[in-house]
């Protein structure tokens, strides 16, 4: 199984600590400060055989993942679900949905008390998920119990406090990918370097402010899409925004290699009356976007 850890750099200088296993032991990377950016680690531990005929299954890391849809002239389909909301059990069996519907990446966030780079969805879930008593231990045994039963890896999305070399060498020296995040405001000389460190894929913000839907894709994401390709050849993710069938086939058409789709796909869960309706209608809006996808 792989697991991504994403996350994104605070203005304050808060610390967090984020814990994970690793063949059987555990995985310690404390992070501090990377302006203006974010980071993601992806790490590829042993997992259960998928089952027979599951294709998406035979390959774990993101970055061979990525590699294998980009060979077949896929995009891939990558949701976003917050831990916890409205409680671990339910977050569980989303998974499993989720991953029946043709997801070849989920981002699973890990809630956070200061998730000052979400809109309100986002935020509102995780308030409900710490209410609910979600914890990152919490998180990762759940995990443990059911990325065998899955075929696409899973993104743990948190916050870290600033990002230094330290983190990068334990990355590093865990078999860990960091995959990056570039806006549109980053500057061309930055990207370069994002592009250039960045592992597994790199994650293109679509839009400079928090997540949460939009009406329409900013137009500026086709050209910032061919000014990244120009000068890598990784895959190239779109998040932040997105929302509808049509967002995704645009994203799909300007070259993206994935679609992130983030608040929208909370909103099925947290705005439901009850955890078996809120699976429901995940169900069903995934299956949607997915079938928007080339």
């Amino acid at each position: 199984m792989a697991f991504t850890v994403k996350a994104s750099s605070p203005s304050s200088p808060a610390t967090t600590r984020l814990t994970g296993a690793l063949h059987g032991g555990a995985a310690r990377v404390a992070a501090r400060k990377l302006p203006a950016a974010a980071v993601a680690a992806s790490l590829t531990l042993d997992r259960a055989p998928a089952p027979a005929g599951a294709e998406r299954g035979m390959s774990s890391s993101v970055s061979r993942t990525m590699s294998r849809l980009r060979e077949k002239g896929k995009a891939a389909f990558i949701p976003y679900i917050t831990a916890g909301d409205p409680d671990m059990g339910t977050t569980a069996e989303a998974l499993r949905v989720l991953d029946a519907c043709g997801a070849d990446v989920i981002e699973l966030g890990v809630p956070f008390s200061d998730p000052y780079t979400d809109g309100p969805v986002i935020q509102a879930s995780a308030a409900r998920a710490l209410a609910a008593g979600a914890t990152m231990d919490g998180v990762m045994s759940m995990l443990a119990e059911v990325t065998p039963e899955l075929s696409c890896p899973v993104v743990l999305f948190s916050y870290f406090g600033p990002i230094t070399s330290t983190f990068r060498s334990e990355a590093i020296k865990n078999n860990l990918e960091l995959v990056l995040l570039t806006t549109p405001a980053t500057p061309a000389d930055r990207m370069k370097a994002i592009t250039a460190a960045s592992g597994g894929f790199v994650y293109l913000v679509s839009v400079n402010g928090v997540t949460g839907s939009i009406q329409n894709v900013n137009p500026r994401v086709e050209h910032l899409l061919q000014e990244i390709k120009q000068v890598t050849d990784k895959a190239v993710c779109v998040g932040f925004g997105i929302s509808t069938p049509d967002h995704v086939r645009q994203i799909a058409d300007w070259g993206a290699d994935g679609v992130i789709i983030g608040s929208a796909m909370v909103r099925q869960l947290g705005e439901a009356a009850s955890p078996k309706q809120g699976l429901k209608r995940l169900e069903k809006y995934a299956r949607s976007l997915k079938d928007a996808l080339p």
